[in-house]
């Protein structure tokens, strides 16, 4: 009986994890995909044979990555230092530090990519933005703006419950 109650326990947390997983992957799949036509939108103008359909499976690689990282993080309690602070501290930071952490995956993707296609590193490191610390610093903006909305629902869902927001988003 009581084997029986540890194994439903542990049943219900695994789908709960397993949802949670869910949305943040598919959260950071379209923000990826979205990232990447950005990207090929401006390399069709100087190409207009860019390829896009590789990209998608990155994006989804990348996003399963991230969404791992993410799960472990909160696993760790990570950004909990701002737990006394309004949430908005915890919601920036998590944004900030996530988005150099997606800013960094992008770069090492595309090394991969490189050195599988017989390029060298500094061949293949890209060139984000139109390139230099510009370009990465306009892109790990982008995706901290992207990101701030992700943890404020997720900040949200931890406050009021995940049940009560999604009936509050999707049902009347």
């Amino acid at each position: 009986m009581i084997m029986t109650g540890r194994r439903t326990e542990l049943k219900e947390k695994v789908i709960a994890e397993a949802k949670k997983f869910a949305v943040i992957v598919g959260y950071l799949w379209v923000l990826f995909v979205l990232l990447q036509l950005h990207k090929v939108a401006i390399l069709r103008e100087q190409n207009p044979l860019a390829p896009f359909g590789y990209q998608v499976g990155f994006a989804l690689i990348n996003a399963l990555i991230l969404g791992k990282i993410i799960l472990i993080a909160e696993a760790f309690h990570f950004g909990e230092r701002f737990k006394a602070k309004p949430p908005v501290y915890e919601i920036l930071f998590k944004s900030v530090v996530f988005s150099v952490l997606l800013v960094c995956c992008d770069m090492l993707e595309e090394v991969f990519v490189g050195m599988f296609h017989h390029k060298t590193i500094t061949e293949s490191i890209p060139k984000l933005g139109g390139g230099g610390t510009e370009g990465v610093l306009m892109v790990g903006l982008m995706v901290f703006i992207v990101l701030i909305p992700f943890f404020l629902f997720a900040e949200i869902a931890q406050v009021i419950g995940e049940d009560k927001l999604f009936s509050m988003i999707f049902k009347r």
